[in-house]
């Protein structure tokens, strides 16, 4: 079986529909993993999808917030969700495809902006979150399975614009580059992205805050695609596609692809 996996947080996926159908008939992925839903399940746009022919939904939602899904046109079924951190959150779904790779789709929490969780709540529920994926992991070292999502962190110096100028924002403290790498580290999840793609700057996010975003180029790797090893030598064809930020209304994150020969 070869598939194409894309993942992307879509900042709402009723609002951007749109863009979401038409990154399905112009780049055809066989499984898209969307983060940020921010809708119950029972209103995601499903028929859209489903007369391009992605037919099998697999989703946890919730109403405003969160929210993860996959889109595939292979068939996929429902392999659970975890509550990391039990926060109430729609933050992580798995689907197994026929072969028995299973998929894990998450959206890590972003932390707000004071990267101290003394002061800032949301910040170690975010470390904790991490810490109990890593947990999970060692208990039960997964086989066979990709994760993708929005991981809200861009862990190496080539990561983003300025690793010096970043090492104190949220996204990039050595904190949170070291609770991610432990929870990789556990499931010796190997960075496909980076396998594919081993040098230079490479960004997934720019801020909606940026007057000209292409042109400042202040950006982030925050998505991701992972694998365990004994199916990562099957990944290749690693991409991200940029244009999708320049898009209307866009999200202000780009899909991740990486395609699987298993």
């Amino acid at each position: 079986m070869t598939f194409t996996l894309a993942t992307w947080n879509i900042n709402s996926v009723r609002l951007r529909s749109a863009l979401v159908a038409r990154l399905l008939t112009d780049e055809a992925p066989d499984i898209l993993c969307l983060q940020e839903c921010k809708t119950p399940v029972d209103l995601f746009p499903t028929d859209i999808f489903v007369a391009l022919g992605y037919r099998y939904l697999v989703a946890r939602g919730q109403k405003g917030y969160n929210g993860v899904a996959i889109l595939s046109r292979l068939p996929i079924v429902d392999a659970g969700s975890t509550d990391y951190a039990t926060l109430g959150h729609a933050r992580h779904v798995a689907a197994a495809l026929e072969n028995g790779v299973v998929i894990h789709n998450v959206y890590v929490p972003a932390g707000g902006d004071i990267p101290d969780r003394a002061e800032n709540e949301k910040f170690g529920q975010k470390l904790d979150f991490l810490t109990e994926m890593r947990d999970a992991f060692r208990a039960d070292a997964p086989r066979r399975s990709i994760l993708v999502g929005d991981l809200n962190i861009a862990p190496r110096p080539d990561d983003v614009w300025s690793h010096r100028q970043l090492l104190k924002i949220v996204s990039h403290t050595p904190i949170e580059v070291d609770h991610l790498a432990a929870a990789q580290e556990a499931g010796s999840w190997v960075d496909i992205t980076r396998k594919d793609i081993p040098d230079g700057l490479l960004y997934s996010w720019w801020s909606y805050r940026s007057a000209d975003w292409h042109a400042a180029d202040k950006g982030r790797r925050l998505d991701h695609v992972w694998a365990t090893p004994d199916i990562a030598g099957a990944a290749h064809a690693s991409r991200i596609l940029r244009a999708t930020r320049g898009w209307d209304q866009p999200s202000d994150h780009a899909p991740v692809f990486a395609t699987f020969d298993l």
